[in-house]
């Protein structure tokens, strides 16, 4: 992943220097499991803790510089281990295979990153909370098709975003729990050469579940709801990045990023303020979603295990993850910082004349006794004039002038359904549903 859509704490996590110390603790506390079970000497998992204690230093260099010569990662930080713990070294890896080691690392760096992805979106709900009850009570115009349609409030769109990242933490929550799964069955899963409590023993000190049944891998259909719950989670991103350039745009302009002083907007147009923040989610949320896909092509490996699935997930691994935490955080900046303008939302309510009442007096006529055809009608043909005249015109000074509408209903009672508080009458309602 590059530097400049990363975050130091997560980047961490996929530090080869990171990796190594994951697979040490795998293979000494198998070791420690090994020796209580009386397979190898106490003293040999000893060792390896007393080595271990010293906080040596991982010289990556020196491990790959052996991988040049093996072509083969694990053996190569085996024998570098060895070199370095001495002669009880010989006693790791005692029944294991590779896909042992590297398939639990992996459950344990991808657990790691669901928890930092699991605080970026209570950072971002935080924020989000808080917006929503700001504006709980700020009108603006519903849009469908990108047209006027009904009235809501500010407030309301941001409490739906606030439920749909509740939803994804819960979904983030669930593909944690999925993920974090331990497998040291050996070669083909089958325990032939290593205990199975040598595996609960390990995974109960790395934080992990046991696998009820692996191959000589983890299944990775595991990997793929992983990998697929992250792409959910880059989706909603778009949706509430995609609102606010729309909403920034300068036809509509109810709300927009913050401009910091000294920013510049173009190198040509000096006034210009655009929406880089959001544009740049909508482009971080199409490379977290691509990586959903080669996720589930790797499900489907031959017999026990092929390798087909390992150059995908170093890369994907480390590039989901970061990705969408440098996104949620980018995403919870824009939110915290968001300039609303309630006055140009109220201004953009009004610009059309009053047709977003238009479905009231429709039902309002029903109700008096025209058929929906009739009042539908009625309420169409001036409410096409209103349009035609772009705003210029007023429904409600047009229907009161239309004999076939007021021998239906009363001045009053017409004036009644242009009331902008009705629509938010429920909004309490709404918001009890979700905060409370």
């Amino acid at each position: 992943m590059i530097p400049r859509y990363s975050r130091p704490q997560m980047t961490a996590i996929w530090e080869p220097e990171a990796k190594f110390r994951i697979w040490f603790e795998i293979e000494a506390h198998a070791t420690d499991a090994l020796a209580e079970l009386g397979v190898v000497p106490k003293e040999a998992a000893k060792a390896l803790w007393d080595w271990w204690a010293t906080n040596p230093i991982i010289d990556v260099a020196a491990i790959d510089a052996i991988e040049a010569v093996t072509k083969h990662d694990v053996i190569a930080f085996l024998t570098w281990a060895a070199e370095n713990v001495g002669e009880q070294a010989r006693f790791m890896h005692q029944g294991m295979t590779s896909s042992d080691v590297l398939d639990t690392c992996l459950a344990v760096q991808l657990a790691r990153a669901s928890d930092l992805l699991l605080e970026d979106i209570d950072q971002l709900l935080e924020v989000l909370k808080r917006r929503a009850f700001e504006h709980k009570l700020t009108p603006t115009i519903g849009r469908s098709h990108g047209i006027h349609a009904e009235p809501v409030t500010f407030g309301l769109k941001m409490a739906e975003a606030y439920v749909e990242f509740a939803r994804n933490r819960e979904r983030l929550v669930a593909a944690r729990k999925d993920i974090a799964t331990c497998a040291i069955s050996g070669a083909v899963g089958t325990f032939a050469n290593i205990d199975p409590r040598v595996e609960a023993h390990v995974a109960e000190k790395m934080g992990l579940s046991v696998e009820p049944v692996s191959t000589q891998v983890i299944p990775r259909d595991r990997h793929a709801m992983f990998f697929a719950t992250l792409g959910v989670i880059a989706s909603s991103i778009e949706r509430l990045a995609t609102e606010i350039r729309h909403l920034q745009r300068t036809e509509v302009l109810e709300a927009e990023e913050y401009f910091s002083p000294g920013q510049k907007g173009s190198s040509a147009m000096p006034h210009k303020r655009n929406p880089v923040l959001t544009e740049n989610l909508t482009g971080l949320a199409r490379m977290v979603r691509a990586y959903a896909l080669p996720a589930m092509e790797n499900v489907a490996l031959w017999h026990e295990r092929d390798i087909s699935h390992s150059s995908v997930e170093r890369y994907i691994g480390p590039d989901a993850t970061i990705t969408l935490d440098f996104a949620l955080a980018r995403l919870t900046g824009v939110m915290d910082k968001l300039l609303v303008y309630p006055e140009r939302m109220q201004k953009n309510l009004d610009r059309m004349g009053g047709l977003v009442h238009s479905q009231r007096v429709l039902l309002a006529l029903t109700q008096a006794g025209a058929s929906r055809e009739d009042s539908y009608r009625l309420v169409q043909r001036n409410a096409m004039k209103v349009w035609e005249s772009d705003g210029q015109l007023s429904l409600l000074e047009l229907l009161k002038g239309d004999p076939e509408v007021t021998g239906l209903l009363s001045p009053a009672e017409i004036e009644e359904r242009f009331d902008l508080g009705y629509h938010f009458k429920h909004v309490d309602t709404i918001f009890a549903r979700i905060f409370e």
